[in-house]
C-alpha cells in the first residue's frame, strides 16, 4: 500500500481519473493486504486537544472567547462525560500507543495573555481543571501590560493544575528564519523558562501554527517530546508527533453546540499524508498540492469522506480508491496560512476529523 500511495500521490490528475477504476479493481483482487480493511473497534489511541487565547477580550474576536461562552464550555467539560487530562499524559499516551480514556480532552492556552489569569484561571482552578499554557518568554521578560507577569506564571506552575509549554522567545514566523535562528529560539525559550519555573518544558506549540519539515527536525532535536500546530483533528496515536493538531476555539466558532461537537469528535487515523511538509512553495512544483492521504482502521462507510479548505482556490477533484483519498485544486494556494479538515459522521453520531495546516510563505 505504500508504493501504491506513492504512485497515487504523484500521478498527474487526468491520468488519475482514467485509470483509477482499474487500479481499484487490481487492488481489489489482490486480497487484504493491499487494500486494509476497516476494523469494527477503534483502534488507535486518540484524544481532543483544544486552542484558546484570549478570554472576554471584545475588540480580538479572532482569537478571544467570551466568558459565557467559556462557562458553557467548562461546565460541558465538567458534566461527567469527559475525562480532562494533563498534556503530557496525553502526549505520553500517544506515543506508547497505550489506552486513553474514552473522550479524553486537553485543554491548551497559548501566549500568556492577562485575561488567562485575569478570567480563565479563576474558572479553571474552581473547578480542578488541568490545562498547559504555551508561553513565548519575550513579551514576559519585556513586562507588557497585555501579558501575565514571571509571578503570575510560576503561580500557575506550582498549583499542580498547570503545565508550561514554550512558544519560542519571540513568536516568530518560524519557516522564515534560519535553522540557526530558529534553534537559539528553541533553546533560549527553554532556558528561560526553566530559570523562572525550575522546570525545562517538554511540549511545544508553533507560533501561528506555522511549521516546515526542518522546523520540526530542529524541534526534536532540542529535546521537546512533541509539538502542537493550530489545525483542527483529533490527535491519535497516526498522527506526527511534531505536528500534533488543536481545534482552535473563538467567539466565532465557540458555540456550546460546536463546542460539544467537537469534544465528542472521534479520530480519522491517516497514513501516506502528502505532501507531509506543512510550508508549501510559493510557486511553481508543490503549488496547489497533490494533497493525499490512506485512511486507517476505521469502520464506518468512506463514501460519506468530504473534504474543505479555506483557501480561496476551490476542490477541483475529489477521488477514493480504496481506502486513498486524493484531491487536487484548480489553483496555487496564496501566500500565508490555509487549512483543510476532512471530516465524516460515523455510526454513533460523532464526527471523525482529521485536519491539516499549509504554509505559503510570502513573495
Amino acid at each position: 500500500m505504500v508504493v501504491w500511495n506513492f504512485i497515487w500521490g504523484h500521478m498527474p490528475q487526468a491520468l488519475c481519473r482514467l485509470i483509477g477504476p482499474v487500479l481499484l479493481v487490481i487492488l481489489a483482487a489482490s486480497g487484504p493486504g493491499m487494500v486494509r480493511t476497516a476494523s469494527a473497534q477503534e483502534t488507535v489511541t486518540s484524544a481532543v486537544v483544544l486552542m484558546y487565547h484570549r478570554f472576554g477580550e471584545d475588540d480580538y474576536p479572532s482569537t478571544s472567547v467570551t466568558m459565557e461562552q467559556f462557562e458553557a464550555h467548562v461546565r460541558e467539560l465538567t458534566s461527567g462525560k469527559y475525562t480532562v487530562m494533563p498534556l503530557s499524559k496525553i502526549v505520553a499516551a500517544l506515543k506508547a500507543g497505550t489506552t486513553l480514556p474514552d473522550r479524553a480532552i486537553a485543554l491548551t492556552i497559548d501566549d500568556a495573555y492577562a485575561s488567562v489569569y485575569d478570567r480563565a484561571w479563576p474558572i479553571l482552578k474552581r473547578e480542578g481543571i488541568p490545562f498547559t499554557l504555551f508561553v513565548a518568554t519575550e513579551p514576559l521578560d519585556q513586562g507588557s501590560s497585555d501579558f501575565m507577569t514571571w509571578d503570575q506564571l510560576v503561580e500557575l506552575q506550582e498549583s499542580g493544575l498547570v503545565e508550561i509549554g514554550s512558544q519560542a522567545v519571540t513568536h516568530p514566523h518560524m519557516p522564515l528564519k534560519s535553522n540557526a535562528r530558529n534553534r537559539e529560539e528553541l533553546t533560549q525559550s527553554a532556558n528561560r523558562l526553566q530559570e523562572k519555573t525550575g522546570i525545562r518544558p517538554t511540549l511545544f506549540a508553533y507560533p501561528y501554527g506555522e511549521a516546515s519539515r526542518d522546523v520540526m527536525t530542529l524541534t526534536q532535536e532540542q529535546g521537546y517530546s512533541a509539538a502542537f500546530g493550530q489545525h483542527s483533528g483529533v490527535a491519535n496515536s497516526t498522527s506526527d508527533m511534531f505536528y500534533l493538531p488543536r481545534f482552535p476555539i473563538n467567539v466565532n466558532y465557540g458555540g456550546v453546540e460546536r463546542f460539544t461537537r467537537l469534544v465528542n469528535a472521534l479520530p480519522l487515523p491517516v497514513s501516506g499524508l502528502t505532501p507531509s511538509n506543512p510550508t508549501l512553495p510559493t510557486e511553481g512544483s508543490g503549488n496547489p498540492p497533490a494533497f493525499g492521504f490512506t485512511v486507517e482502521g476505521v469502520s464506518e462507510n468512506l463514501t460519506d469522506l468530504k473534504c474543505y479548505h479555506s483557501d480561496a482556490s476551490q476542490i477541483s477533484d475529489f477521488q477514493q480508491l480504496g481506502n486513498r483519498f486524493e484531491v487536487r485544486f484548480d489553483g496555487a494556494f496564496a501566500p500565508g496560512r490555509t487549512r483543510i479538515n476532512c471530516t465524516m459522521l460515523g455510526h454513533s453520531g460523532r464526527w471523525r476529523w482529521f485536519g491539516m495546516q499549509y504554509y505559503v510563505p510570502p513573495e
